[in-house]
């Protein structure tokens, strides 16, 4: 897991649009790495929404947005162009990703407990270095504080 101050891993995946992304390739500028449970669910729209319309802010401010779950391509794509992204998720199906930034963890869903994705965003700064993480995320407002911590280009 990377730490503060720290070069992130070298990952690749797939996006929902069967490109793959390599995230060393996005060096250069701040990445915001988010990663939630599942594509469609309420919060999970909620959240990329908010992503979503602050997209151009984030671009002022060199930013590149990525979303990060262990939904399949096709989900993704789906996703994407239901809620009209304007940037890539990438699928984990077998937790690559998830796992090189601990954000698989026990959850209780009504009484029942399961492994899954725990809410979280990474900030990762033109060097490729961990500057920011937030864990645990409550969507209301999260995508207005990353924005907040990127400084003004």
């Amino acid at each position: 897991m990377p730490e503060i101050g720290k070069k992130v891993p070298p990952l690749t995946g797939p996006t929902g649009t069967g490109e793959p992304l390599k995230l060393a390739s996005l060096k250069g500028q701040w990445v915001v790495l988010y990663f939630y449970p599942k594509d469609s669910t309420p919060g999970c729209t909620t959240e990329a929404q908010d992503f979503r319309d602050l997209h151009p802010q984030f671009r002022q401010r060199g930013a590149q947005i990525v979303g990060v779950s262990r939904d399949a391509v096709a989900s993704h794509a789906r996703f994407a162009e239901k809620q009209a992204l304007p940037f890539p998720l990438v699928s984990d199906p077998d937790e690559t990703w998830c796992k090189a930034f601990d954000v698989i963890h026990e959850k209780v869903l009504y009484g029942k407990r399961h492994m899954g994705v725990v809410r979280s965003t990474f900030l990762i700064d033109p060097d490729g270095k961990l500057s920011r993480e937030w864990r645990k995320v409550k969507v209301a407002g999260h995508a207005q504080e990353v924005l907040d911590a990127i400084p003004a280009a």
